[in-house]
């Protein structure tokens, strides 16, 4: 470009910036929009061309607009779309600390924390935060220090639209991944998360989760009790990401825990067993919230049946935490028919494996009804009468007690 070129060029900018600032809302609207249309895609070197190298000035009148009037939603979409042309152009350091240096991050947590912000709006956002975040570590942690963690975890728990809760576990999973001082706090946090009630959030927290979980050494114990809870759920995508986690966790220190957890589950205390005059009322509240009980009972005889598949020495830690006999009971409640099919999968890898395990169901079960099982375990409960269901619920088999006398017997 010649000197008189880029003299017609400085002179246009400048002309531009004067227009903008003298400009209102409206007439700063219409300039962005052009803007948007005729810069989209457009390289660093592109964008320093067209705004003869003074493009951070506008830059930073773009981001102390949006400081100010985020609030009001009036032209956010088009002012975050605006930063995203800098933000993305970008080769190297110079609009990113230019943004960041004007509080353009902490805006952009403001807004997804604002009760008031469209969904596409928070969107946005999160989009600017993901090319803010993987710029490298120090841009991580800008993020971080300024509450990012919370404010994006709050938004994945409780955005309306799934499409920002998925956007927003991206955006946690990068924070977490070369940013050692932060990393921990990404995943502590989302274990605060395994709480919150919408069922395609918990999915992503738990998928998110799993991916960090493999890249860290130790695992944390505060992690097993809502990860059970999280059996409970009535949608099998959550299910799925939880004993995916549970499959994972099994390589950590927390193992002990989670198997005596899940052998628990089989048997779960009634809390309200001993309640006298109960009245109508709260007995349907109670048989209501018995099912999610009994849904978290069939997962967890599903999980136990994963991890046994997957280590023999697992399979032997099970069988001394009682599993059996917990199965077997699972087998004889009539109330919840997925529940028997996924207690007599898991019963039949155990009779497989373990000749000792298979002469106890024997006894327990009577011949016709363990022939049944051995013949097809997934439908053995669709034959099984009113004397063999009440034999299995009151079983009191002690796998424990056998397996030591078997090593003391040799």
């Amino acid at each position: 470009m010649s000197t008189q070129e880029q003299q017609a060029n400085i002179g246009k900018v400048l002309s531009f910036l004067r227009e903008w600032d003298r400009g209102d809302m409206r007439v700063r609207g219409r300039m962005l929009s052009t803007f948007v249309t005729q810069n989209t895609g457009k390289t660093f070197y592109e964008l320093e061309l067209e705004f003869a190298q003074v493009a951070s000035l506008f830059l930073a009148r773009l981001t102390t607009w949006m400081k100010l009037t985020y609030m009001l939603g009036t032209f956010l979409g088009l002012q975050l779309k605006a930063l995203g042309i800098f933000l993305s152009a970008s080769c190297h350091d110079q609009y990113l600390m230019n943004f960041l240096e004007d509080g353009g991050a902490l805006t952009l947590l403001d807004i997804l924390s604002h009760s008031q912000s469209k969904d596409d709006d928070k969107a946005g956002a999160i989009k600017l935060l993901l090319t803010v975040s993987k710029a490298g570590r120090k841009y991580k942690e800008i993020i971080c220090e300024s509450h990012g963690v919370k404010v994006i975890g709050e938004c994945l728990s409780t955005s309306n639209r799934d499409e920002t809760k998925e956007a927003a576990s991206v955006l946690l999973e990068s924070l977490s991944h070369g940013n050692p001082r932060y990393q921990d706090q990404v995943y502590k946090y989302l274990i605060t998360c395994m709480t919150c009630s919408s069922p395609k959030s918990l999915q992503l927290i738990l998928h998110t989760l799993c991916i960090i979980q493999r890249k860290m050494k130790t695992a944390h114990y505060s992690i097993v009790e809502p990860l059970l809870n999280t059996l409970r759920s009535l949608h099998l995508e959550v299910q799925d990401e939880a004993i995916k986690l549970i499959l994972d966790l099994k390589h950590y220190d927390v193992k002990a825990v989670l198997l005596t957890g899940l052998v628990a589950l089989l048997r779960p205390i009634k809390e309200k067993e001993h309640q006298h005059q109960i009245s109508k009322e709260s007995e349907m509240t109670e048989m209501t919230g018995s099912f999610p009980v009994l849904v978290q009972q069939a997962a967890a005889a599903k999980t136990i049946r994963l991890l046994a598949e997957e280590d023999q020495e697992l399979s032997h830690e099970l069988l001394s935490l009682g599993v059996i006999q917990h199965l077997l009971h699972i087998m004889g409640n009539r109330e919840h028919p997925d529940g028997q099919i996924q207690a007599s999968l898991t019963l039949e890898y155990f009779v497989v494996s373990f000749p000792v395990v298979e002469d106890q169901v024997q006894r327990v079960m009577g011949s016709a009804l363990f022939a049944e099982f051995k013949n097809k375990a997934d439908t053995v409960y669709m034959n099984m009468n009113e004397t063999e269901a009440e034999m299995l619920l009151t079983n009191q088999i002690n796998m424990s007690q056998v397996l030591n006398g078997n090593k003391s017997d040799s």
